[in-house]
Order: C-alpha cells, then sequence, then structure tokens
C-alpha cells in the first residue's frame, strides 16, 4: 500500500480526529460542507483536504449525535440553498473534552519520544 503525501495526515490518523477537526472549524458561525473543507485546506496549509466522502458522513454522525445542527440557507454566490451547520451546546462541550484529551494524549506521547528518558 503507497504511503500518504509527506504533506498530508495518514488516513487512519485523520479517521480518529476526523470529529476533532470538523467541530474546531464549525465553532462560531454556521458554516456549509464545501466551505468547512476549504477552511480545513486554507487553516492548514493544504495538510487537511477532506474529501466529500468522509465529510458528509461525518457532519451526518455529528448531527445525529446531537454536536452540530443542520438547517438550510441560501449560498452566498449562487442564492441555492445548502445545508450549513453550527454548533451546539452539548457540540462546544464535546469539543472542548476532546481538546483536553487530544492535548493531554500528545503530552504524554511528547514523553515517551523523549530521548534518553528515565524508565
Amino acid at each position: 500500500m503507497p504511503s500518504p503525501a509527506p504533506d498530508s495526515p495518514d488516513a487512519n490518523l485523520l479517521r480518529g480526529h476526523l470529529d476533532l477537526i470538523l467541530l474546531s472549524i464549525i465553532q462560531g458561525q454556521p458554516k456549509y460542507g464545501l466551505e468547512i473543507s476549504k477552511q480545513a485546506q486554507e487553516r492548514t496549509s493544504g495538510y487537511f483536504d477532506l474529501k466529500v466522502g468522509s465529510l458528509y458522513p461525518a457532519l451526518l454522525r455529528l448531527e445525529k449525535a446531537g454536536f452540530v445542527r443542520g438547517g438550510f440557507q441560501s449560498a452566498p454566490r449562487s442564492g441555492s440553498p445548502v445545508k450549513v451547520y453550527a454548533l451546539t451546546e452539548s457540540g462546544g462541550k464535546e469539543l472542548e473534552a476532546r481538546r483536553r484529551e487530544f492535548e493531554t494524549f500528545t503530552r504524554q506521547l511528547g514523553k515517551l519520544w523523549q530521548l534518553g528518558g528515565a524508565s
């Protein structure tokens, strides 16, 4: 199996953190799917390139869990209705919990990487 490009995350790593990524992007103003994908690319200099095949199922999963609320509004350019996603109160709490968990995880992983660390 080919390795991912050096400038993109491993698919399993991305899959394991996709909800955290999406909740982080959605906080603030409601956003529609392609806007979420575009912001992920822009804010990470192209590192996160969210594909439609993983983006929309993840948004649906977050909506079913009550972490985001979907609704329709007119698209900025075309005026056609698009589904936008907004963080719910429980989604905000979930985002904070996942951030703390991720920060703890990376801090502990960093301890394992220390060269010459005591056992």
